[in-house]
């Protein structure tokens, strides 16, 4: 129940975080992006973790955990965070959240292979719906029905042009991406908290974080990187800032999800995070994302099926007629 608790939290969190990004690639690039919202979460979960006393506890991980959890910080906050962002800007949050989607099923199946967890009816339906999820999102439209910015913002005259127009093959593709890297980083958080439960979960973001920010320093060393993070814009640095601040402590409540609830109900949770940006993008860009009925069903088939993979079998079992329980509780392997 706590673990879940944390998980919605985080993804409450997550998706105001999309939102600011989103503002702030409008006029910043992703680079700037990832030069403030990574080395961010180092003093914040340094702090958090003093004062909390769960800092003594990165000298109790073992040499694999510590690999493992740096590892995890790496791909999640350096690879799967950098191509969020270049999905983000090519085509905004809430095109990017329903093929992001797919994450699940990598995470299930590195759960199955590397956890020793199990595919049933229920997580096929919900591998089927998250894949149907993004397909009818990203359909084309007809000329006639292209979006337009009184879409966006529900006017009632829906003559002026769209505020941007999406890169669909180039969001699409860094959304898989991501996909790839928010999948894999949970099962590595999970074998790197060792099972040591949640006072050791802030120590086990903070040496996450600390990774990927050494990571980022040396990218920052390239020729000409660190000018071009230095030459950002006030209102991209303001935003960008928010975004960091947001998605850290996006971090913080997912570690410590992970620290006492299984890979396979924190993660179907945490997708939750595609609802709230539908209306973090409202609330904050407005003109600067796509709206409209595909877009919102698209997401609710992806819920839904992240909600079908975090069904328990016994509880589904309990709510259909006794012969076809045997076919729900099936498994493999």
């Amino acid at each position: 129940m706590l673990g879940g608790f944390f998980a919605l939290l985080s993804a409450a969190t997550f998706a105001f975080n999309n939102a600011s990004l989103r503002r702030g690639v409008l006029t910043g690039s992703v680079a700037q992006a990832m030069a403030i919202t990574v080395p961010i979460g180092v003093p914040i979960f340094l702090f958090t973790a003093a004062v909390t006393g769960s800092l003594v506890a990165v000298t109790e991980f073992s040499n694999k955990a510590l690999l493992t959890l740096a590892a995890a910080g790496v791909i999640h906050f350096i690879w799967g965070r950098y191509c969020n962002y270049r999905a983000t800007r090519a085509i905004g949050t809430n095109l990017t959240a329903p093929v992001q989607q797919s994450n699940l099923i990598i995470s299930l199946g590195l759960a199955i292979w590397i956890l020793g967890e199990t595919l049933t009816p229920l997580r096929l339906l919900g591998i089927g719906l998250i894949l149907l999820g993004p397909y009818y999102a990203l359909r084309q439209k007809n000329k006639d029905d292209a979006p337009t910015a009184g879409d966006a913002v529900g006017a009632s005259i829906k003559t002026e042009p769209l505020a941007f127009q999406p890169r669909y093959a180039e969001g699409v593709i860094f959304s898989l991406l991501s996909a790839t890297g928010y999948g894999v980083s949970p099962i590595l958080v999970r074998i790197g908290l060792e099972g040591k439960g949640l006072g050791v979960s802030i120590a086990g973001g903070l040496i996450a974080y600390s990774a990927a920010t050494a990571v980022m320093a040396l990218l920052l060393l390239w020729p000409g990187q660190l000018r071009h993070a230095l030459a950002m814009k006030p209102e991209s640095a303001k935003w960008f800032t928010l975004s960091g601040v947001m998605v850290c402590i996006s971090q913080m409540f997912l570690f410590m999800a992970m620290s006492i609830a299984p890979v396979t109900v924190v993660s179907p949770i945490n997708r939750l995070s595609v609802m709230f940006r539908l209306y973090f993008s409202r609330l904050i860009n407005p003109q600067h994302e796509i709206f409209g009925g595909r877009i919102i069903i698209g997401t609710i088939v992806s819920l839904l099926g992240a909600a079908a993979l975090s069904l328990s079998t016994d509880v589904a079992a309990s709510m259909v007629p006794e012969a076809l329980r045997p076919l729900l509780q099936w498994h493999w392997p």
